[in-house]
């Protein structure tokens, strides 16, 4: 029988929260619903028994573990020392989407969650076969989730209403052209309806 895991993509404070670099990609999310389709989502997983894993990204202090000056994005992100560093309250969750019994896989490098982490191995713990992703974005973090997951044998959905990335006719070119050759793609409610 196969076993879904959800997959919540860098939704912290210093991403999408209140504490963000990045006002156009919050616009986007409000927009579309973003967090609030999430926390729907999230509830009604938790409520199945699913079990629901935030990707989270920091940068340590020294940025040891971390390849500072490989990419041009993150060069520029790094002009601002206080980025993101592990311990402040920008790499926490979002409150709204956050529980207890959730898991945390954090990474300090790099745009996927795979790489680096123990999250193909917590998968495997937990007998996950099927991996639904949420969050953002779209430009880069939600494409790599989903190609290292089926790389790594993964069925994957992506939840269309609860991702989000700029500029949005980018963001829907990409749910297009390169997701839907990697992934199904589903809306909250679709999802909610299975999970009842």
């Amino acid at each position: 029988m196969e076993r879904v895991a959800l997959l919540v993509m860098e939704m912290q404070r210093g991403v999408v929260g209140d504490l963000t670099k990045f006002p156009d990609l919050v616009a986007a999310c409000g927009r579309h619903d973003v967090v609030a389709n999430a926390a729907r989502l999230l509830h009604t997983a938790r409520s199945a028994g699913l079990p629901v894993i935030h990707c989270t990204a920091a940068f340590r202090p020294d940025r040891s573990g971390s390849h500072t000056g490989n990419c041009p994005f993150i060069v520029s992100l790094l002009k601002d020392p206080g980025h993101m560093l592990e311990g402040t309250a920008a790499t926490e969750v979002l409150p709204e989407l956050w529980d207890g019994g959730d898991l945390e896989s954090r990474r300090h490098h790099g745009f996927s969650p795979f790489t680096g982490t123990s999250l193909d191995m917590t998968l495997r713990s937990l007998g996950v076969s099927h991996v639904v992703a949420l969050g953002v974005s779209l430009n880069l973090g939600i494409p790599g989730l989903a190609l290292e997951a089926v790389n790594l044998g993964y069925r994957v959905t992506v939840v269309r209403d609860a991702v989000a990335g700029i500029p949005e006719e980018y963001a829907q070119a990409v749910l297009r052209h390169t997701i839907s050759l990697l992934a199904t793609r589903a809306t909250t409610a679709d999802l909610i309806e299975e999970w009842k």
